[in-house]
């Protein structure tokens, strides 16, 4: 496993990303921007799969570092730190892994687009089922859990929380689309040069 610099473009700017929405600093609440986290890790997963040993660990030390600086030092409420918030990591790893899966199987055609569209959404679902799943029963927010009432707080949060990651997603492979015939076009360019 070799660390490329092709590796360390991609991952500086979602370290950064992850900073300006996850840590509810001033670039985030002025841009109005949500949480990029969850598109984060998936994109994370399609870029460098092939990194999982350094690059997953290290955005997963971000995110807790983030929550732990905005909690301690922003002001920002605890609520949602429980014993439960260390499901983020399958959580996040289901996300990870849609990315990888999507990765073996890209293309620039109506397939890719299909691929894209099931593996972002079956993956954001895994990991808003855990994480939704271990707060609710896990994180003693709940005075009497039942599962009338996770059904109904799934219900409630589901569609918010895939909304954004989704958003971020499309963008970003609509940017990675563009790059990508950018460079078949340059490629073509030099090649009627030679």
């Amino acid at each position: 496993m070799t660390v490329k610099p092709s590796h360390i473009a991609v991952f500086l700017p979602l370290v950064f990303l992850m900073a300006a929405t996850r840590s509810h600093t001033a670039v985030g609440a002025l841009l109005h921007l949500h949480d990029a986290s969850w598109a984060i890790f998936f994109v994370a997963g399609f870029c460098l799969a092939d990194q999982w040993r350094w690059a997953f660990p290290a955005l997963m030390l971000e995110a807790v570092g983030i929550d732990y600086a905005a909690v301690e030092y922003l002001g920002v409420g605890n609520y949602c730190v429980t014993a439960a918030y260390w499901f983020l990591v399958p959580a996040y790893a289901a996300l990870w892994l849609g990315g990888r899966w999507l990765r073996e199987r890209q293309s620039l055609d109506y397939r890719g687009a299909a691929a894209l569209l099931t593996s972002s959404l079956l993956a954001i679902s895994a990991c808003f089922l855990i994480s939704n799943g271990s707060f609710y029963w896990l994180g003693g927010r709940v005075a009497e859990p039942t599962w009338s009432g996770w059904v109904q707080n799934f219900s409630r949060w589901y569609w918010p929380f895939l909304q954004s990651p989704l958003l971020y997603i499309a963008v970003i492979a609509t940017v990675h689309v563009a790059v990508l015939n950018a460079q078949k076009i340059a490629g073509r360019r030099i090649s009627r040069l030679s």
